[in-house]
């Protein structure tokens, strides 16, 4: 440890140049270490990226079949609406014909029973 009492010039120096010595140590760049498992590296980020993109891409494709789905089904819910509609207006057509014919047959018995009391 240097003594806060003993401050000559010469020690002062030494001091501030020890200091600038390890400032000029720190800054100098270091020897560089390449990395031993570089290109495995690069494979497997390169692996890893299709992968997130196969990904990515399923994804899209689900989205998009299961938008299409949705769309097929309300056509399907659709037409399934338009034919009971169909089939609910024909069903009382038939009902109103049957009717009408039931309510035809009944007046002319009604007339041929008028004729027959005339007789």
């Amino acid at each position: 440890m240097i003594s806060t009492y003993d401050t000559k010039f010469s020690t002062r120096l030494e001091t501030a140049a020890a200091a600038k010595a390890l400032l000029i140590a720190k800054l100098r760049p270091k020897a560089a270490v390449t990395d031993p498992l570089f290109a495995q590296r690069e494979a497997l980020r390169a692996v890893e990226l299709n992968a997130v993109r196969a990904a990515r891409l399923q994804t899209r494709a689900d989205a998009k079949q299961a938008i299409a789905e949705a769309q097929e089904a309300a056509v399907q819910a659709q037409a399934a609406l338009d034919a009971e509609a169909l089939a609910a207006k024909r069903g009382a057509r038939k009902e109103r014909k049957v009717l009408s014919a039931a309510d035809a047959k009944a007046k002319r018995d009604a007339k041929y029973a008028a004729r027959q009391a005339r007789r």
